[in-house]
C-alpha cells in the first residue's frame, strides 16, 4: 500500500495493526515509519525513542531503530543505538559502518576514522568505507591511504560498483596531497563511472525549473494569500557545496536557535497538499493552488517542539519552493547561500552524493543544472521583492563577522559573540560538510578549481556562454 503512494491508507492500517498487537515491535516499527512519512516526526520519535531503549529488542530491529533515528535527525541517540548493536555484534562490519556514519555526524572523528579503519581491514570491498575514511580529515605525506587504496583498485574488477568510490576517496586524499592531475583523472574515471548507471535526464530537472518561474509569476506572487503565522522557519537554500551548512552551524550556535538539519517535509508538505499530483509538471500545477495556510500548517506540524526561537531547515534544494514557501509562511526568514559558479560546480563534481543530487556526475549536467538555478533565482530575486538575505561564501568566510551579525539581525534575534565559533557546536550534522563544519573558517577552498582549469574548461565555456558571472576567486 505504502509503496503504491498510498500513504495514509497504509498508516490507518498500520495503526490498526498495531492497536491488535502493541507490544509487537516489528508493527511498532513500520507505524514509526508511515507516520514520520505523513509529518508526525514528533509523535513517531517518542514512539522510537521508547523502542530503542528496550533491552530485550532483537538485533535487526535495533539495527532498523537506529537507521530511523538517522532518517530523522536523531543522530546522538542513533549513535547510542548502534552502539548497542555493536556490543552484541563486534565484528559485523556493516553494524561497524553504521556506527562510523554516527560517529561522524556526532563530530568523534578521530573515533569514526578508528572505526572505519576496523571497516576496511574487517571487509576490504566496502568501497564506501574506503570513502568515508578519507573524507574525514586532511591527509599528509605520513599520514594518507593512497597506497592502500591504490592496491585495492588494482584488487577491484573493471565494472565493479565499488570502483566509484574508491576512485572517490583516492581523488579526494591526492587533492589533500597536492597531486591535481592524477586527482582529476581518478574523479572523472568516478564519475563517469557512476554517470553511466544512472537514467538521469537533466533536461527534466531545467525544464522544471522553467515552469516553476513560468507558473509562480510575478502576478501569483503579487496575488494577496494568507498562510500561516509561524515565525519559527528558518529556510537556508542554495546549491549543495555552496556553503549552506555553514551558515546552518553559525546560525544554529545562537542560544535561540535549533537545527533540524536537511529535511524532506517542505517538499512532502507540498505533495500532500498537492492531492495526487502525477508527475513534475503535474505538481507544479496543482501546487499553486495549494491552499497557503493549509501548507504553512502541515509543514509547521513537522517542526520539533524544542522551544527556540528560531528552526532551521538546511535543505539545499528547496530554493525550488521559495515563492511557496513565501506564502505559506509569510514570517519565515530566507536565506539563500551563494559561491563562485566554478567553484561550487567543482566542489559538488568532486563529492560522491550516493542517490542525491544526480546531476553532479557529469560537467555537462552540472553547467545545464546550475544555468537553470540560476535562473530560477533571479525569477525569485525579482518576485520576492527584498525577502531573501542572499549571502556569498567569499564574503562569509572572509568578513565572517560581519556576515554573521546580518544573519543573525535577520532572523529578528539579538547578537550573541559565541556565533563565531561555530566549531564548538556540539550540535549533530549528517552531511557531506560534517567535518569541515568542525573547524574554523577557512579560505583554503577559494579559487580550488584553478588547479584544474584546463580540465574545467568546457563547463567554464558553457557557463559564460549563458551569461552567467563568474565571481572568480583565487
Amino acid at each position: 500500500m505504502h509503496e503504491r503512494g498510498a500513504s495514509s491508507d497504509a498508516l490507518r492500517a498500520s495503526e490498526a495493526a498495531l492497536a491488535c498487537t502493541p507490544a509487537d515491535p516489528r508493527a511498532l516499527l513500520i507505524w514509526v515509519e508511515l507516520a514520520a512519512a505523513q509529518g508526525r516526526a514528533a509523535q513517531a520519535l517518542e514512539r522510537l525513542c521508547e523502542l530503542a531503549a528496550r533491552p530485550d529488542l532483537a538485533l535487526p530491529l535495533r539495527q532498523r531503530a537506529a537507521q530511523l533515528l538517522t532518517h530523522l535527525n536523531r543522530h546522538d541517540e542513533a549513535e547510542r543505538c548502534h552502539a548497542r548493536c555493536l556490543a552484541e555484534a563486534p565484528d559485523d562490519p556493516q553494524i561497524l559502518y553504521n556506527w562510523a556514519a554516527a560517529l561522524t555526524a556526532v563530530g568523534r572523528l578521530e573515533e569514526a576514522e578508528r572505526a572505519y579503519d576496523r571497516v576496511v581491514a574487517l571487509a576490504p570491498r566496502d568501497a564506501d568505507a574506503w570513502y568515508n575514511r578519507a573524507t574525514l580529515r586532511r591527509q599528509t605525506a605520513t599520514h594518507n591511504h593512497v597506497a592502500a587504496i591504490e592496491a585495492q583498485l588494482r584488487a577491484t574488477a573493471p565494472g565493479e560498483a565499488g570502483r566509484v568510490a574508491l576512485d572517490y576517496a583516492l581523488a579526494k586524499e591526492l587533492e589533500d596531497l597536492g597531486e591535481h592531475a592524477r586527482s582529476f583523472a581518478a574523479l572523472k574515471r568516478g564519475a563517469d563511472a557512476r554517470r553511466s548507471r544512472l537514467s538521469y535526464r537533466v533536461t527534466a530537472d531545467s525544464e522544471a525549473m522553467a515552469g516553476i518561474a513560468r507558473t509562480f509569476d510575478s502576478e501569483w506572487s503579487a496575488t494577496p494569500r494568507r498562510g500561516d503565522p509561524d515565525r519559527r522557519p528558518v529556510f537556508i537554500v542554495g546549491l549543495p557545496r555552496s556553503g549552506t551548512t555553514l551558515v546552518d552551524r553559525i546560525l544554529s550556535s545562537h542560544s535561540g536557535v535549533v537545527s533540524r538539519g536537511e529535511s524532506t517535509d517542505f517538499a512532502a508538505a507540498v505533495t500532500r497538499c498537492a492531492d495526487g499530483a502525477q508527475g513534475k509538471a503535474d505538481l507544479i500545477r496543482r501546487a499553486a493552488r495549494i491552499d497557503p495556510a493549509r501548507l504553512g500548517a502541515e509543514y509547521c506540524g513537522t517542526l520539533p517542539a524544542c522551544g527556540a526561537e528560531r528552526v532551521i531547515d538546511k535543505t539545499p534544494l528547496n530554493f525550488l519552493y521559495l515563492g511557496l514557501i513565501r506564502a505559506a509562511l509569510p514570517a519565515a526568514t530566507l536565506i539563500h547561500v551563494r559561491r563562485a559558479p566554478l567553484d561550487v560546480c567543482y566542489a559538488m563534481y568532486k563529492t560522491l552524493f550516493r542517490m542525491a543530487y544526480p546531476f553532479s556526475y557529469s560537467l555537462d549536467d552540472l553547467a545545464q543544472y546550475y544555468i537553470a538555478y540560476d535562473a530560477l533565482m533571479a525569477h525569485w530575486r525579482r518576485t520576492l521583492h527584498g525577502q531573501l538575505l542572499e549571502i556569498d561564501y567569499e564574503d562569509l568566510v572572509s568578513n565572517q563577522e560581519a556576515v554573521s551579525r546580518r544573519l543573525i539581525a535577520r532572523c529578528g534575534l539579538e547578537w550573541e559573540p559565541q556565533v563565531l565559533n561555530f566549531e564548538r557546536n556540539t550540535a549533530p550534522t549528517f552531511t557531506a560538510s560534517a567535518a569541515q563544519v568542525r573547524q574554523p573558517i577557512y579560505t583554503s577552498s577559494l579559487g580550488l578549481w584553478r588547479h584544474y582549469a584546463s580540465e574545467l574548461a568546457p563547463l567554464r565555456a558553457r557557463l559564460a556562454a549563458a551569461g552567467i558571472e563568474m565571481r572568480e576567486c583565487g
